[in-house]
């Protein structure tokens, strides 16, 4: 049951509530990126940022203001992934800061969850001039250094927001349309995840919002089942 404060937040973001009948059956879609041979000198989150701010595996590198590492509790239960810094983050260095970051933090606490108690990261660490999408080559620079937080923050539970983050983790040309409603697995580990719309496009196509507020309830009953 939600509290009023949660709802508060739901009519903030303009969300009615509604209930979901549609079953999901569980898949797997394991990424099968090999690890880079410096992610296993990655020891801790120390040594791990470092690489990352002195990163020059791409091109990037001579556009960025600085890094964008992540940002949260480092033993989250739920981890957030998205894209690739934008202007804001570029500047400030955290992930997720501008519009797009105010309406996420809305959906976190609609759903329980402050800023402070997830763990944020992107599939890059720095960001892509104009905003556009990264490049494969650009992910696959920077995967190591994804796949290096994903192990040591231990999440329960991946969210994927948004098409970029979602097809790159499931190595999948499908939409998030598509992807969104069942929950998947990713690396050696297995790590449930969970894809959903990114906040920027929720921005752009606020009718999306109910789906999204769809996806985050399945989130959250399938983190109350793995607890």
């Amino acid at each position: 049951m939600l509290d009023q404060r949660q709802h508060s937040m739901l009519d903030a973001m303009g969300i009615q509530l509604w209930s979901r009948r549609q079953q999901h059956q569980p898949g797997d879609i394991v990424d099968v990126t090999q690890p880079d041979e410096a992610e296993e000198q990655l020891h801790d989150w120390e040594s791990l940022q470092q690489a990352v701010e002195t990163c020059h595996r791409c091109g990037l590198a001579a556009t960025r203001t600085q890094t964008v590492f992540g940002a949260g509790n480092q033993h989250a239960e739920l981890m957030i992934i998205g894209e690739a810094p934008g202007a804001d983050e570029d500047r400030q260095g955290e992930p997720f800061v501008g519009r797009a970051g105010q309406l996420l933090n809305q959906m976190l606490l609609a759903c329980g969850f402050s800023r402070e108690q997830v763990y944020i990261a992107n599939i890059l660490k720095c960001r892509p001039q104009g905003n556009r999408n990264p490049s494969p080559e650009e992910m696959i620079s920077c995967r190591h250094y994804l796949n290096r937080q994903i192990e040591l923050v231990a999440p329960k539970l991946l969210l994927a927001v948004g098409g970029v983050a979602a097809t790159s983790l499931l190595d999948s040309d499908k939409p998030v349309g598509q992807l969104r409603g069942e929950l998947y697995h990713y690396g050696g580990q297995k790590v449930p995840m969970i894809v959903t719309y990114h906040p920027a496009y929720l921005l752009r196509q606020p009718s999306e919002k109910r789906k999204s507020w769809e996806d985050l309830q399945f989130a959250m009953r399938k983190l109350g089942d793995l607890s």
